[in-house]
């Protein structure tokens, strides 16, 4: 009996399933097994994974529902103690289990380990780092904002996963957050303080897919709001500021994939960020995101993209000199 089942959802995943595959049989503790639910794949996914060969690697195949259906189904073949999710185009560092079941033994009242994330893109390129430090109780901090940033990062107990049932099928998006509050409600999380988690991003350039995910994770947050107590009603406000500043960022991150988004959208989110919680216009991040989106609105996103770039260079390159 495996003490890990590592559950990964894969649809169309032909050319990154290998990579995330080998970045999990990498892994230093390797007492685990790996469940490939392939959701219906119209493209060589399932020919890359026939061409694996390890004893831990079982391949479902059904037709496709979506990455909550699938991630269900995972859950369903499981048999470890402890349950990772990883999408199908994430990557792992070797010793991301290995440092998050210790934890997790270390506290024996937590539920949850979760560790620090990387944002990558389709190249492999580091975008943002993202840490978060909140352990115990973490359901006030998680209501704010889904600090566990990827759906590849938590390791779960199977008390804890018992406890909370399975992914909301009916939620389009903002699914994981939604789980992961869930599991809040109930059980104490612990942190890695490690970069262990590498999230893709793969954005499209078109604004259809930016609006429906701002659309569907308001409809999470409904939801969630509905589940909350009647103290932590008040956090609805800081919760939607939050989430219109992550559609900012998405798109700013992402110039050059989302050069036909109607600039307007992008300026109607940085207003409602603004007006959910005016305390942000006490911070100089919410004014550099102002002027970003100015120079947008002035010059080409690929210019600006171009420009950003050259930025970020300049301070990396200063990073480096201003080490011994």
């Amino acid at each position: 009996m495996p003490t890990i089942s590592i559950i990964i959802p894969a649809y169309n995943a032909e050319k990154t399933i290998l990579e995330t595959i080998n970045s999990v049989l990498e892994q230093t503790f390797s007492d685990f097994e790996i469940i490939v639910v392939n959701d219906g794949s119209t493209d060589k996914t399932l020919e890359v994974l026939q061409s694996i060969v390890d004893k831990r690697l079982k391949v479902f195949c059904y037709e496709n529902s979506g990455v909550s259906s699938a991630r269900n189904r995972g859950i369903s073949h499981a048999v470890g103690d402890y349950i990772s999710f990883l999408d199908a185009d994430d990557l792992w560092t070797p010793d991301k289990l290995e440092l998050q079941l210790a934890t997790l033994k270390a506290y024996p009242e937590a539920g949850v380990a979760y560790s620090w994330v990387y944002t990558i893109n389709e190249t492999g390129e580091i975008l943002k780092p993202f840490n978060s430090v909140y352990e115990g109780n973490v359901y006030t901090d998680l209501l704010k904002a889904n600090f566990l940033t990827s759906g590849s990062n938590p390791l779960i107990t199977r008390a804890a996963m018992d406890s909370v049932g399975e992914f909301d099928i009916k939620l389009a998006g903002g699914e994981d957050w939604d789980y992961w509050l869930r599991l809040a409600a109930k059980w104490h999380f612990v942190v890695v303080p490690k970069y262990q988690v590498f999230y893709r991003r793969s954005m499209s350039s078109n604004s259809f897919k930016l609006q429906k995910m701002r659309e569907d994770t308001l409809i999470m947050l409904d939801k969630v709001m509905q589940m909350a107590p009647p103290e932590l009603q008040y956090l609805r406000k800081e919760s939607l500021s939050n989430i219109y500043r992550y559609i900012v960022e998405l798109y700013i991150d992402s110039l050059n994939q989302n050069s036909q988004v109607d600039i307007s959208f992008i300026v109607d989110n940085l207003w409602k960020y603004i007006i959910a919680k005016p305390e942000t216009l006490k911070d100089i991040y919410t004014y550099k995101l102002m002027i970003k989106v100015l120079l947008i609105s002035i010059i080409s996103p690929k210019l600006m993209n171009n420009l950003l770039e050259l930025i970020r260079k300049r301070k990396s390159q200063n990073k480096l000199q201003m080490q011994p």
